[in-house]
């Protein structure tokens, strides 16, 4: 199969050296979604050397739409996400070392993954473990690319810690929706649009080229047919807690981070996270999902069984478990 990687090859910023650098490179994925599937298929047709997969979540009948390496067979089995994809991965290109792990990350479990990586592409679907992610590449200084999705709309952005504002500094200038897919939905070309954007930034980083690296935000809506570039140098801060010149890594630590508590003879799940939510912005996006019920302290509604109660705090109730991981996940999905 000497002729798998010519078409590359012949693309001259690649060539052969870049090819051969690629296949000694290891990257990893966090989630295994939309944004994951897609990115770990041109990784492992590219001739990538390593690619690990980190997800804790399992296929199921929605994600069939986008989620592009899936099957009706991995849904009806409920395959772990990680595990199918390796499973279709390595029928593709059986010569990469691909690794997968099916757990939720944390600060504490993906630090012997990001140490042993060349690049982190971020593919996942909330922004708890995006800023913990944000931490550990600083820490460990391993480029990232950064991108997400939701509806009709995208962005990118390529990080290389010490050279460019980290991702807590590009929000802060550049605020997003809380909006999620199971509250505004998604359409596939959003997808394949960032990344088409990360895909090519992963293959700059893996052959060195980093003069060719975008240095711009990249945000679109595809069906408002917006495409816009932003230079955030300007973002960056030297007294970021991040990448300033005293680094502290502030969601490293227990007390920043999402909780989960069981709490006792109730069938329910508190969730304590770190940050406000404007409660009337989320009853919009949440009555496309069921009827919500608000006053000025909390707003509550049905979601596949369970009875959702959500706080100005930040704090969630979700009754109808005891599983501190299905609470994690409905959280997610509603609160974003």
């Amino acid at each position: 199969m000497k002729d798998r990687y010519s078409r590359q090859i012949l693309f001259n910023p690649i060539g052969m050296n870049g090819q051969e650098l690629i296949s000694k490179k290891h990257v990893l994925i966090i989630g295994c979604g939309a944004l994951g599937t897609a990115n770990a298929e041109g990784l492992v047709r590219a001739g990538i050397g390593k690619l690990t997969i980190v997800d804790r979540d399992y296929v199921e009948a929605s994600n069939l739409q986008r989620q592009q390496l899936f099957t009706e067979q991995d849904c009806l089995e409920q395959l772990p996400k990680a595990v199918a994809a390796k499973e279709h991965l390595a029928k593709i290109n059986s010569s990469v070392d691909i690794r997968s792990y099916v757990m939720d990350g944390t600060s504490v479990n993906l630090v012997p993954l990001v140490i042993e990586a060349d690049l982190v592409i971020d593919a996942t679907d909330n922004f708890d473990i995006r800023f913990i992610m944000n931490d550990l590449i600083h820490q460990y200084q391993v480029p990232w690319i950064f991108g997400s999705c939701v509806g009709s709309t995208g962005m990118s952005y390529t990080i290389l810690p010490g050279n460019s504002p980290c991702l807590q500094c590009i929000l802060d200038a550049t605020p997003v929706s809380g909006a999620t897919c199971d509250s505004v939905g998604i359409i596939a070309p959003t997808v394949q649009m960032v990344v088409a954007h990360q895909q090519a930034e992963a293959l700059k980083i893996l052959v060195e080229d980093y003069g060719a690296l975008r240095t711009n935000l990249v945000t679109f809506d595809m069906w408002k047919n917006l495409y816009h570039t932003m230079n955030m140098k300007r973002a960056q801060k030297d007294s970021c807690p991040t990448c300033g010149e005293n680094p502290v890594y502030p969601t490293l630590t227990y007390d920043a981070q999402t909780k989960m508590e069981v709490l006792c003879g109730r069938n329910t799940v508190q969730v304590r996270a770190r940050r406000e939510v404007h409660l009337e912005e989320l009853a919009n996006r949440l009555k496309r999902i069921g009827i919500v019920n608000q006053n000025e302290f909390l707003l509550s509604l049905q979601y596949e069984g369970y009875r959702v109660v959500i706080f100005h705090d930040g704090r969630v109730l979700i009754h109808g478990t005891d599983s501190t991981e299905k609470a994690r996940n409905i959280y997610y999905q509603l609160v974003g």
